[in-house]
């Protein structure tokens, strides 16, 4: 795994998409929010630089993707792009989400059980589950230091042939699992002209999902292999909001219902929603006499 960023350098960036999706929304703006996390993560790493330079960036832009971009040596191409999208006012991927997609992947990469092949996965998941452009997600994919040259050309092919090639043949074709059946069938020394990316545990998964949906995939994968799961999209229960605008409309009905019925049975008694009255003010110079005081 070269060029990828020691493991506390992960740990710190997991804790800082964490504390911004808690922190979001409790009347402090983002510029506040990363001031406060600059001096929550430890200083011994990198990631304290980054958010100055992440503040910085979004006061002059209004945007952290830019300065996630410029910072490639330490933020990847995947993490800003996932950023971008949630930026765009046009797309229906929010904020808060990318930040739990972001500490999910961290996390990961924090572990020991971290491999190209849950990475690829996870990453390729959060493109399907939240509809996110497919080409520029598996361009910046491509860029991420965990990929080696063989991962970053299979990407650059997935992009192309995606949409006419079934993704589990895809994943399938660079499997161990197709290696054993080229020798069964073809002779032992039946050799590929490709580099081989997948074990044969995930080429027996793809094969069994072929022809079905690919979030079918991603679970079988999750479920024998503990891949990470991709946090889905928040939804807000709009049931809260509307028990109490529907115990307004039941007061008003009853009150109506209680009119009809009054109505029907001996008319209305308008005089109970007179208010109080006042008494005139009484002018005492006017039409009075006074008595004269010595």
């Amino acid at each position: 795994m070269a060029d990828m960023l020691p493991r506390e350098e992960y740990i710190e960036q997991a804790y800082l998409f964490r504390i911004l999706w808690e922190r979001l929304g409790q009347d402090l703006t983002l510029q506040d929010l990363l001031q406060q996390c600059r001096y929550e993560v430890l200083a011994t790493t990198k990631l304290p630089m980054a958010i100055d330079f992440l503040n910085s960036e979004l006061k002059h832009s209004g945007a952290i993707s830019q300065g996630m971009r410029r910072l490639a040596h330490y933020f990847t191409p995947y993490q800003a792009f996932l950023v971008g999208q949630a930026e765009e006012d046009s797309g229906r991927f929010d904020f808060r989400t990318s930040l739990l997609v972001l500490q999910a992947e961290a996390l990961y990469k924090s572990t020991a059980q971290f491999d190209r092949q849950g990475l690829f996965f996870y990453q390729f998941e959060s493109l399907c589950r939240h509809r996110l452009k497919y080409d520029l997600g598996l361009k910046a994919m491509s860029l991420d230091s965990a990929y080696n040259n063989d991962w970053q050309e299979w990407l650059m092919i997935l992009q192309k042939q995606l949409g006419l090639v079934d993704l589990a043949d895809l994943i399938y074709g660079r499997s161990e699992d197709f290696v054993e059946y080229r020798k069964r069938h073809l002779g032992p020394d039946s050799k590929t002209e490709y580099p081989i990316l997948f074990g044969v545990r995930e080429g027996k998964i793809a094969y069994a999902n072929r022809r079905k949906e690919p979030l079918f995939l991603f679970a079988a994968m999750q479920r024998h292999l503990s891949y990470p799961d991709v946090p889905k999209r928040e939804t807000i229960n709009e049931t809260l909001e509307m028990i109490p605008q529907m115990q307004r409309r039941i007061e008003r009905l009853e009150a109506r219902m209680k009119l009809m019925e009054e109505e029907q049975r001996q008319g209305i008694d308008i005089t109970k929603f007179y208010g109080k009255s006042v008494p005139p003010m009484i002018d005492l110079a006017d039409g009075m006499d006074l008595p004269e005081i010595d």
